[in-house]
């Protein structure tokens, strides 16, 4: 068999729901001379007839009708192929807003998308916190924050969905006041607490359905900014409940110890998220793929791609 051209199955397919080489070509703007020989060269490639042709009209035959199942199949891989090397090609041009969270975003992922964005004609505009504000007022094209947004209506791409809280401190620090081998001892220490919204996040929960746990925590620090929270535990001041993502760098070369790993700590998935569906390009899905993948690398210790 004679390899078949990819654009003499497009016309072939075109000619088949038109029923007629002259439809076909003014479908593809060509002319039916090629449309027709294009058919020809194809049932030449085959070896078998693909139309029966008459003065007055044109029919598909019986292989015509089979082949053309696995024609408009093949077609169909050919354009979701290019579909996905379009979207991992996609460039970012003129500028892009981004708003991340404040240690995560600072210490990884800023670096992450400079390195994705490499070669991409754009301005960046970028705002450090961890406040899921109004997006629909937010002067802002991609948020990426911790949790589940409030506001039903914002599209969310996950980036790290199965990533939890986990209970950390220095050596120092457990050197200090002894190991922690129950959550109920955590009313003995001194827990470094993250403010949200003007409250100090002092409840902090544990496993989930109905084996969650609720501990009421009280400490001698709080913050706003989730990196000032994580800088404390380094520095020997106390227990945090930090984002996994946050401290993995820090666990991995020993400047932090994992707590009770044993006991899951509270969800905290990671999104990306637009307010508009218009906005979700394939650069955006390309930039959330990225992440995603140097999210799981982050996490298990790989250097991120």
């Amino acid at each position: 068999m004679k390899p078949v051209r990819f654009e003499d199955l497009e016309i072939f397919v075109q000619a088949v729901n038109a029923r007629s080489f002259s439809g076909a070509a003014r479908l593809l703007g060509i002319s039916p001379v090629v449309a027709s020989n294009a058919v020809k060269r194809l049932e030449d490639a085959l070896g078998a007839r693909l139309f029966e042709r008459t003065t007055r009209s044109l029919r598909v035959t019986e292989n015509g009708v089979k082949y053309a199942i696995h024609a408009q199949a093949a077609l169909r891989a050919m354009k979701d192929g290019e579909t996905v090397l379009s979207a991992s090609t996609a460039a970012f041009s003129g500028s892009l807003r981004l708003s991340l969270p404040s240690d995560l975003g600072r210490n990884h992922v800023l670096g992450w998308i400079e390195q994705h964005l490499a070669g991409h004609r754009l301005d960046i505009d970028i705002t450090i916190g961890d406040t899921l504000s109004d997006l629909h007022a937010q002067p802002v094209d991609l948020t990426i924050r911790y949790g589940v947004a409030k506001d039903s209506s914002l599209i969310s791409l996950p980036i790290a969905p199965d990533n939890r809280r986990i209970l950390c401190a220095s050596p120092a620090y457990l050197d200090k006041h002894g190991p922690i081998t129950r959550l109920e001892q955590l009313a003995q220490h001194n827990c470094l607490r993250f403010k949200l919204n003007g409250l100090a996040h002092s409840r902090w929960n544990f496993g989930s359905g109905d084996d969650r746990i609720f501990m009421v925590v009280d400490g001698n620090r709080v913050s706003d900014d989730a990196e000032l929270v994580r800088r404390w535990a380094i520095d020997g001041l106390g227990i945090a409940c930090k984002s996994e993502l946050d401290v993995a760098a820090d666990v991995q070369a020993g400047r932090l110890i994992r707590l009770l790993p044993e006991v899951p700590g509270e969800a905290a998935p990671l999104s990306m998220y637009v307010v508009h569906r218009s906005q979700l390009t394939p650069a955006v899905h390309a930039l959330a793929r990225y992440l995603k993948e140097c999210c799981h690398r982050h996490l298990s210790g790989q250097t991120p791609i």
